[in-house]
């Protein structure tokens, strides 16, 4: 089983530690995240591991764009877009080591899942978590930017969609 999500968003950037969500753990009401400045805030009604999902992710919000990022480990200094999705599903306690984009195309059961849906194809893979999408492309100018938490969808036509079983 993946360990919990604990130490500081500042201790992850100039450690290895686990990030540390405890004193930064912002909840919105509702069953859908919202985000804020960048902050995804984890919707109330959420389990707790998909709350422990957003909010690690939320440690990664100013890490660059590195291809193979998150891969070698789950922190590291730079997230390519498997590498990010993969430290959510860590965090979540639902995956053990990191995935390339083409092995989520067949991680967990086909369609949609209610907190997690991963798209997935040859070259890129993002998640929605909660109503957010988590993406390493910014989709304003096609960018590679890192992991970020966007409000906005994304055309989902060539990916294949997948969720963890029962989430």
């Amino acid at each position: 089983m993946a360990p919990r999500a604990e130490s500081a968003e500042d201790d992850l950037e100039t450690t290895n530690a686990f990030p540390e969500i405890n004193s930064n753990r912002p909840v919105v009401a509702g069953d859908r995240a919202i985000l804020r400045n960048g902050m995804a805030y984890a919707p109330s009604r959420a389990p707790d591991n998909i709350k422990n999902a957003i909010w690690a992710v939320n440690t990664l919000r100013r890490k660059p764009y590195v291809w193979g990022g998150g891969h070698g480990s789950f922190n590291d200094y730079g997230y390519d877009c498997s590498g990010a999705v993969s430290f959510a599903l860590h965090y979540a306690g639902l995956l053990d080591a990191p995935l390339p984009s083409n092995n989520f195309r067949r991680y967990g059961k086909r369609g949609c899942g209610r907190w997690i849906t991963i798209y997935s194809r040859d070259g890129h893979t993002f998640a929605i978590i909660a109503g957010l999408r988590l993406d390493t492309t910014d989709m304003r100018d096609g960018g590679a930017v890192g992991p970020r938490w966007y409000a906005d969808g994304r055309d989902t036509h060539g990916f294949d969609a997948r969720h963890p079983a029962g989430w």
